[in-house]
C-alpha cells in the first residue's frame, strides 16, 4: 500500500479520536500539554494496535467482529455519553465531573474510537502478498495510523479546550452529545452501508 494511501486511511481512522478529544478539551479547559499528551497517546496507541491485532487474527474472526464491531463501538460511546449528560444535569454541588484521565474512561474512549482499525487491520492481512515485508505489510501502517491519530487528538484536545473556555461550564452536555453522536455515526455508518 502506498504511503499517500496509508496517510488517507489514517486520516479517516482518526476522525474518531478528533471527536472524542473535542469532548475531552471541553470537560477539561484548564488541560496542561502533558495530560493532553496522555489522552492523545492513549487513543494513539489503541488505533495503532488494533489494526497489528486485526493483522495477526486474519480470517478467523472476520466476519464475527465485522457483525459486531458497530454496535460495540456504539454501546461503549452512546454509555460514556449517556453518563456526561446525566452528570451535567446534577446540580454543581452532587457533581462528578466527567474526566477523560480517568483510566477506565481513558480506555473506554480509545477503544471505542479504534474497533474499525481491528477490521482494517484484517484488511491488511488480505491485501499482504507473501513476499510483502513485514514492516510494509503491518509495521508502516501501524506507525503511519499512530502518529496520525496522536496530532488529530493533540489539535481536537485543542480545539475543545479554546471552545470550552469560551462557551462555559455546561460543555460536559456538549460532549456527551457528541460522543452518542459517533456512537450513532457507527451504527449508521455499518447498518445502512
Amino acid at each position: 500500500m502506498e504511503v499517500f494511501t496509508l496517510l488517507l486511511l489514517a486520516l479517516g481512522l482518526s476522525f474518531d479520536s478528533f471527536a472524542v478529544s473535542v469532548s475531552s478539551g471541553l470537560m477539561m479547559p484548564g488541560i496542561r500539554f502533558f495530560k493532553a499528551c496522555i489522552i492523545a497517546f492513549s487513543l494513539a496507541f489503541f488505533q495503532a494496535f488494533m489494526p497489528l491485532v486485526g493483522w495477526l487474527a486474519g480470517l478467523s474472526v472476520r466476519d464475527a467482529l465485522y457483525q459486531m464491531d458497530h454496535w460495540i463501538a456504539f454501546g461503549l460511546l452512546a454509555l460514556l455519553g449517556f453518563k456526561m449528560i446525566y452528570e451535567s444535569l446534577k446540580p454543581e454541588e452532587h457533581r462528578n465531573s466527567f474526566n477523560p484521565l480517568k483510566p477506565v474512561i481513558l480506555i473506554t474512549m480509545s477503544l471505542a474510537t479504534s474497533i474499525d482499525a481491528l477490521i482494517v487491520g484484517i484488511t491488511f492481512a488480505f491485501i499482504a502478498t507473501p513476499d510483502t515485508p513485514l514492516w510494509l505489510a503491518i509495521l508502516l501502517p501501524v506507525l503511519i495510523i499512530g502518529s496520525v491519530t496522536f496530532v488529530m487528538s493533540m489539535l481536537g484536545i485543542l480545539f475543545g479546550k479554546k471552545a470550552g473556555a469560551k462557551l462555559g461550564k455546561r460543555m460536559e452536555m456538549l460532549g456527551g452529545l457528541i460522543l452518542i453522536g459517533i456512537g450513532l455515526k457507527i451504527l449508521l455508518e455499518h447498518l445502512l452501508g
